[in-house]
């Protein structure tokens, strides 16, 4: 049987190239442990990962898990609305306004043309920080953090001291990716026929209800796919937010290598962390597209 599975998936060129990362990882490995004489510490990352908390005598997350978590976090707050407000400029670019559909494409280009480490900068400083002062967030959340029922608010935000910076980094996000998702919403609502359209037309809908009734269904069912694969962008976008004090995974990192020199260690256990969440999810995404595809039309 394994036989039969080898010579069915496998084929001589995955050999060749897995054959050539071995050696290049294993060439880099030889050059960091012989020429920089660097001292591995690979035993000290699980007490990162993890740690036992005398207090509550149990395994408490520690720092590198506390940025993952905090990463997953901001990835589905970020994607939630990013999809919210693609939907809404995707329909915008497609409205028979000119003005709407110009405005929408004016937001779009803007945001798909400039470096994102630019927009980042530019969204945090003079958008999401006005919101949480216009919102005076930080002092509800520091509120909500010396009250009774603070561990529902930590299980779905974390530390409520925070917070602040996680919507900031929520918001910052949402507003970068969505001006994607819009594109991805425009490409999906202009691959549904206009016979479906024109059917809708003739029943006097109007285009509100057009939308929501005949175009959209179609539409996201089309553009599943790629709105998976987005959201697994958004996970990797995630780490640019680092840069503006977000205590995400990233930033963790870079808290955790500076203070403890344990450089390689560091980075390749956060790329591991990253990879088995975003290979995992792209996984999860293509189970259900398969699941889609068995469910008649």
């Amino acid at each position: 049987m394994w036989t039969r599975f080898f010579t069915r998936k496998v084929h001589w060129a995955d050999i060749i190239v897995v054959a050539v990362l071995v050696l290049f990882f294993g060439y880099i490995w030889i050059q960091i442990d012989g020429k920089l004489n660097y001292k591995w510490q690979w035993e000290r990352i699980p007490t990162y990962l993890f740690r036992y908390d005398e207090d509550s005598e149990r395994w408490v997350a520690n720092v590198l898990i506390q940025g993952l978590l905090t990463t997953i976090r901001i990835s589905i707050f970020a994607s939630l609305l990013a999809i919210v407000l693609g939907v809404i400029l995707g329909m915008a670019r497609t409205a028979k306004n000119l003005t709407v559909r110009m405005l929408a494409r004016t937001y779009l280009e803007l945001l798909r043309n400039i470096p994102p480490l630019v927009i980042i900068f530019i969204f945090f400083f003079f958008l999401s920080e006005q919101v949480v002062t216009a919102l005076n967030i930080e002092s509800w959340a520091y509120a909500v953090s010396r009250s009774e029922n603070v561990a529902i608010w930590e299980f779905f935000f974390g530390d409520m001291r925070r917070f602040p910076s996680l919507i900031s980094g929520v918001i910052v996000l949402a507003l970068f990716e969505s001006a994607f998702v819009g594109e991805i919403v425009r490409s999906g609502i202009e691959s549904v026929s206009k016979g479906q359209r024109e059917a809708a037309q003739s029943l006097a809908m109007r285009w509100r209800d057009e939308m929501q009734i005949v175009v959209l269904p179609q539409a996201f069912r089309k553009i599943l796919p790629p709105l998976a694969n987005q959201f697994i962008v958004l996970i990797k976008d995630s780490a640019i937010i680092s840069l503006v004090s977000v205590q995400d995974l990233t930033l963790r990192a870079v808290e955790l290598a500076n203070s403890t020199r344990m450089l390689f260690e560091t980075w390749i256990t956060v790329a591991v962390l990253y990879f088995v969440l975003c290979f995992g999810l792209s996984m999860l995404f293509r189970w259900l597209e398969n699941r889609a595809k068995l469910v008649p039309d």
